[in-house]
């Protein structure tokens, strides 16, 4: 019998782990258990496509067990390298690569061409804004955060807008029969100067970034359909208020980013002009218009290129040179505009539909004006190997995006607290994207549990009806039980406290922290609940931000896991000997992270101290009952007992 075994999240196995920079070094190693010595072994390796071969040499030899290992140099330029092993024992082959869910780690044994393992490679001098892997990020849909009026009036409406008449009031979309294309949009009426009033709340909470979904002018009220990339909607403010807002945030040690939308403009925009709305000529007007090579008509000027077929949004054309002038290049272009008046970057919407050459175009102008400034882009996958209508995306080589939405960190802990996966699987999960993204970006990924476009954390974790299994008027009238609710806190809160003690940057969607609930779009875009808010939550939040501001080790420490059994899942933040993973001195911290998801059972288990800094007495930094928060070391190590849904973090030293 043959046993093949590599593991890349091991660093004997793979040296040095994760992603590396060009022209490194790496050795792999592989096990092989044989009674039978090898007649070949070998891990191939591919680069755009083109295969390379490396002999492995035996470097030890011990009753039937063999260690092979083999060097080979990352490309000099930044790409995805691929790897696995072929192995001659006998004059049969055997394969060995990665695992059936693509994850790296412990691999399997095939007999034909496997699965091969990722190698990351990137720009040598690849780096992230400090600043970024310390904040704490807020999401604001700024119709429905704070009227900032004293009257409450709401600014200059809309023609055809519908206006709710009370703030509680549950937001809908007025549709046409036929298509069902949204014929009136509602509003709440909030703007920036209610974010501006609301700055001291936002301080309190311990918030350092506001991410603003789209500020420009539209006539919908996401304006994801924009009309005019130079001015704020009037229903929101005016250019000056938005700077007033950075300007005031910044006293408070808060930068603002905002939602680039650049794939795609509102038919109903200066740019294309289809409903005549707009003095100039749009491109859907004339041919003669100077914004005509922005689009992709088939037959003008009905039929024209869409964002997903919906024809108020018209896709725009990244590559033609006057779109490329008037968004990154021009003296006075929006991307530059806008940071000159104090914004500290962009969120790219759907940035897949944004060419690699559009992105690192964008990147040097932004960074041009600020070097802090920051690029996050919106992908719903790993954006280590994201393919796009065809392509391989670059997003994390070093010369496009600071940061990504990192929808498959929701998705794994959503996955966790409601039992379909186990521990282990949230180990699997978690260490592919360590291994898979430059550690600066791993470090920097906006971490969020709910957004805009998904349906509020308290609805999915409440074990509420599925929501494709209801009616428009059921998602309506379905609320939390309060025993679902006191059920969906309690995940809620381990949700959160993960947020805050895992590497990456913590994003807070309005409203989630004081129990905002709703089924998908448009529910989970209600008002905040201004007067009425889940203080409890509240104040849950405000103490695990403090915890993550006050320790450097919750940031930018080292991140390894420790417990991944069945409900318990724990990890430790560690800095050590002065230094963070960046090499920047830090205060030395340890801290032991650990959640039970178990909803009935509690578990107790014993932690083995020896190679981890910690002091004779632990201090529980969750527990309420001040009796409960020291915990003593005995023999170098503690036993600790976790109740249900409880999370708990321990400063070790």
């Amino acid at each position: 019998m043959v046993l093949l075994f590599h593991n890349s999240h091991n660093e004997y196995y793979r040296h040095p782990f994760g992603a590396v920079p060009c022209n490194k070094k790496i050795t792999i190693k592989l096990k092989i258990q044989s009674e039978k010595i090898p007649n070949h072994v070998e891990v191939l390796v591919s680069i755009n496509d083109k295969q390379h071969h490396y002999p492995m040499i035996l470097k030890e030899d011990n009753h039937n067990q063999y260690i092979y290992e083999g060097e080979v140099i990352t490309s000099s330029f930044p790409c995805l390298m691929w790897y696995y092993f072929h192995v001659m024992i006998d004059g049969k082959s055997l394969y060995y690569g990665n695992n059936n869910k693509m994850l790296g780690g412990i691999g399997e044994v095939r007999y034909q061409i496997p699965s091969s393992y990722q190698v990351t490679v990137h720009e040598n001098n690849l780096s992230t804004p400090q600043w970024l892997k310390e904040a704490v990020m807020y999401q604001i849909f700024v119709d429905r955060f704070f009227n900032g009026n004293d009257d409450k009036s709401i600014n200059n409406v809309k023609t055809n807008s519908l206006i709710h008449s009370h703030w509680e009031n549950s937001p809908f979309y007025i549709r046409d029969i036929e298509q069902g294309n949204v014929v009136r949009w509602d509003f709440f009426g909030g703007n920036l100067l209610g974010i501006i009033r609301k700055l001291p709340y936002l301080k309190e909470l311990g918030i350092n970034l506001i991410y603003l979904n789209p500020i420009f002018e539209s006539s919908s009220n996401h304006k994801y359909d924009t009309a005019d990339y130079k001015k704020v909607d009037s229903m929101f403010g005016s250019n000056e208020l938005f700077r007033e807002l950075c300007t005031t945030a910044k006293k408070y040690g808060i930068s603002i980013i905002l939602d680039g939308v650049f794939s795609h403009t509102g038919s109903d925009s200066i740019y294309f002009n289809k409903d005549g709305n707009y003095p100039s000529l749009g491109a859907y007007q004339s041919k003669a218009s100077p914004y005509i090579n922005w689009y992709r008509f088939e037959d003008y000027p009905d039929k024209y290129d869409s964002w997903w077929g919906v024809e108020s949004l018209p896709n725009v054309n990244e590559l033609e040179p006057s779109y490329q002038d008037f968004i990154i290049h021009d003296h006075d272009s929006v991307c530059k505009y806008w940071i000159r008046l104090g914004a500290k970057g962009w969120r790219l919407d759907v940035v897949d539909e944004l060419p690699d050459e559009f992105l690192k175009m964008l990147r040097s102008a932004v960074k041009g004006i600020d070097s802090e400034a920051v690029l996050i882009g919106e992908v719903w996958e790993d954006a280590s190997n994201k393919l796009s209508y065809g392509q391989k995306r670059e997003y994390l080589f070093g010369n496009e995006l600071d940061s990504v939405t990192n929808y498959p960190f929701r998705k794994t802990l959503l996955d966790f607290v409601l039992g379909s996966i186990n521990a282990s699987e949230v180990h699997s999960r978690l260490m592919s994207l360590f291994e898979n993204y430059p550690l600066h970006h791993f470090y920097s990924t906006m971490n969020l549990i709910g957004s805009h476009d998904v349906a509020r954390t308290l609805t999915l974790v409440g074990e509420m009806p599925s929501e494709e299994n209801l009616s428009l008027e059921n998602r309506y009238k379905l609320e939390l039980s309060p025993d679902q609710r006191n059920l969906a806190i309690a995940r809620m809160k381990m949700l959160s406290l993960f947020q805050m003690t895992f590497p990456g940057m913590p994003c807070i969607y309005y409203g989630d922290e004081v129990g905002l609930e709703g089924y998908g779009d448009p529910l989970s875009r209600k008002t905040y609940p201004w007067g009425n808010e889940n203080k409890d939550l509240l104040d849950w939040y405000k103490n695990i931000i403090s915890i993550r501001h006050e320790y450097d080790a919750l940031k930018t420490g080292k991140w390894l896991s420790l417990i991944k059994d069945g409900d318990l899942y724990g990890y430790l933040r560690v800095i050590d000997k002065g230094i963070d993973v960046f090499n920047q001195a830090k205060k030395n911290n340890s801290l032991l992270v650990i959640f039970n998801r178990s909803k009935y059972t509690s578990h107790s288990i014993n932690i083995d101290l020896s190679t981890i800094p910690h002091n004779k007495t632990i201090i529980d930094l969750i527990a309420s009952n001040s009796s409960n928060k020291t915990i003593e070391v005995q023999r170098e190590s503690i036993r600790l007992k976790i109740m249900p849904l409880e999370g708990k973090v321990l400063l070790l030293s």
